[in-house]
This record gives C-alpha cells, structure tokens and sequence, in this order.
C-alpha cells in the first residue's frame, strides 16, 4: 500500500511540475470585507461562529468527536496565548475518549464556521505538529505520521430524483443532472472543496495535498513545503477567485429557474461546459456561468501552490482539524495534535460567488441514519 502510494505521490507530481513559486502575498484589494476573525482569547469556542463534529468520517478510522477539539495554552512568536487544540488518538490509544462504535483509536477533531464563505482570502496561523516529544507521542513529534492535519473548505449537497427517469432532466427536481449520477442512482452530489492544504498521505509531511472538487471533478495536486513541518507556528493563507463567464448559446427554454439561480435542462448542452454549476440570467435568452477560477496558496506570505482546474463557485464552510483516514497510514502513538492560533477571513465577493444553494453538514452523524456526507 505504502509503495503504491508512493507511485502515486511521484506521478502526480511529475503530472504537476514545481510552478514558478516565491511570489510574495499580495495587499488585500479594495473592498475586501473582514468576514472571521478568531484567536480564541475568550477561552471558549464561540458557537455562533463554530460547531464541532461528532462524525463518521470515511474508512479505516473512527471519526472526529468534540471532546478532541478544546482550548489550550502555547507560545505564538514568543507569546503565550490561547489556542484551538485539535488532538488524535492513533492506533495505541487507550484512554476514555470513544469514537464511532464505541471504538478509541483513530479518532481525530475537527471544527467548522457557522458561516458559509465563497471568494476572498483565508489566512490561518497554525502549528502542524511540535518540536518536543511527549509520552506517546509520535517519534517524530513534527511529523504525526498516521493522521492528516488540514485546512479547508467544504459543502456537499445530496440531490435525488424519479429513478425511473434516471437518464433524463426533472423539471420537478430542477438541481438533478443525469450528467453526473451518484453511485448508479437518479442521484447528484453537489460538492464544493478546496483544502489549502493536507498533510499526511501515505506518512509523507514534505508534500503537501492541495486538492480541489467540483461535483464529481476532482483534482489532486502535491506541492512541497518542507518548511511547514519544523514544530513551530506557520501563517497559511488562500486566495479563492470565481468568475462569471459567458455562455453564449443557452436560451431561455433550456433552463429551469430554482433557488435564486438558473441550471441547464437540455442535454444537448456539454456538460464539460458548465459541469453542473448554476448561471446567472443577463438578459432574454443571455446566461452567464457561475464559475470558480482559481485557488492561490501562501505559507509565510510566499506563494507555494496553486489549483486552477475544478475550483468551485458554491460557498462552503471553512474547516480545520485532525483526522486518520487508513490512507495517513499506521498511527504507531497515542496521541498527536494540531494548534491553530487564530483566524482570519475576509470575503471579496466576485461575481461568480455562488450562496445559498449548499447547506451545512449535521453536527452528529453517529446517530442512527447519519452518513459521512450529512
């Protein structure tokens, strides 16, 4: 499995060469509102900005609880200050905390905005791992090898129509595209992420995961920042654009309108054209697509990554935490932790912001009924 991901690691980055990297963080543009702040010095998680998960969260691990996401103390640039603490229970784990089934180990922490964000810039100041050793801690405590410290933003929407017209636009489920079936049902995912980045695939901390999802497009891009991992606070800090771009062509009957947008009903319009995204109505027979354009990564105010391709348009919440999909690889510790010292987040609305249509994910998914994408 090790050696497999390996490969994979070495073709997607011979795939994605080294861009021209160094450019410094430009000024924020004009206009730019502060949409997030945190830095936690209340001591409490403020729940009219946050919620924390109780959730399933994919294979080969346990999910994510509250009870691993509190509030402690560390020095930030020769500071003590408060600071969020999401803590993982690897493979040895045995203390009091459960996760899904009852289970201890491979249990992780995550927390989440109440808000539903779209363009603008996401700054995070966080600290992967940690330059000293703890009793059952990992043997290198800058590298918490099995688990997947991560920054990002999500939303997901299940959209199920008529399965006896499974290969056909439902004017009564006007968000249904038998362009992108789910799972071989009269079934859409709506899916809108950027993770800017995740550490950890395969134990590999050096190469990071800047990955984007758009429905059922994903692109999973690798770019190295060594730097990051050194057990000491970093600045993170996205760049998300969205456009709007013309589509020349689509007239009124081929479209249906729905919650505030319009989505293509014709099948003679490619899908690789709008790949499921709503337009915005200009004018008698003129649309536009909503349309995301590019994702820009900072680590420490230079530019390290960047995804082009599959950005999204729909708004999302932002997210931050530890988990241990079996992908991280073996957790051969007790306990790991990831810090993140505050939080900023300003909204630039473009054009091609798109809000409103996705929801936020339940809190709890271990109830009876949950799934991993609620």
């Amino acid at each position: 499995m090790l050696v497999r991901a390996a490969l994979l690691l070495m073709v997607t980055m011979l795939a994605f060469p080294a861009l021209t990297l160094g450019d410094e963080l430009p000024p924020l543009p004009s206009g730019a509102k502060l949409a997030l702040e945190e830095d936690w010095s209340s001591g409490e998680i403020d729940e009219k900005k946050w919620y924390v998960y109780r959730k399933r969260w994919g294979n080969g691990n346990h999910g994510v609880v509250p009870e691993n996401v509190t509030i402690g103390k560390d020095m930030v640039d020769g500071k003590l200050k408060n600071v969020l603490v999401c803590t993982a229970h690897g493979d040895q784990y045995d203390g009091d905390v459960i996760g899904w089934w009852g289970n201890k180990t491979r249990v992780g922490g995550v927390i989440v905005s109440q808000q539903h964000f779209a363009s603008g810039r996401f700054e995070m100041v966080v600290k992967v791992g940690s330059q000293e050793k703890h009793a059952g801690g990992p043997a290198d405590p800058r590298r918490p090898k099995g688990c997947i410290p991560a920054l990002w933003t999500y939303a997901y929407r299940w959209v199920e129509a008529d399965m006896n017209r499974k290969g056909e636009f439902q004017a009564e489920t006007p968000m249904y595209n038998p362009h992108m079936p789910a799972y071989g049902m009269a079934a859409n995912e709506y899916w809108s992420e950027l993770d800017f980045p995740e550490f950890g695939k395969a134990g590999n901390f050096e190469n990071a995961m800047y990955n984007t999802f758009l429905q059922n497009r994903h692109d999973n891009r690798f770019f190295q920042v060594p730097q990051a991992i050194d057990g000491d606070y970093h600045t993170f800090v996205t760049e998300w654009r969205t456009h709007l771009r013309p589509m020349p062509g689509i007239r009124d009957e081929q479209v249906i309108e729905s919650e505030g947008f319009y989505w293509i009903q014709d099948k003679s319009v490619p899908f690789a054209d709008y790949l499921g995204n709503p337009l915005k109505k200009l004018g008698v027979n003129q649309y536009a697509l909503y349309d995301g354009k590019i994702a820009t990564h900072y680590l420490d105010g230079k530019k390290v990554a960047e995804n082009d391709k599959w950005v999204p348009a729909l708004s999302a919440q932002l997210n931050m935490g530890v988990w241990l999909p079996d992908w991280a690889g073996p957790a051969d510790w007790k306990t790991a932790s990831m810090k993140i010292a505050s939080v900023k987040v300003w909204q630039y609305g473009d054009e091609g912001d798109v809000f409103g249509v996705m929801k936020g994910r339940t809190p709890d998914s271990f109830a009876e009924g949950g799934t991993p994408f609620d």
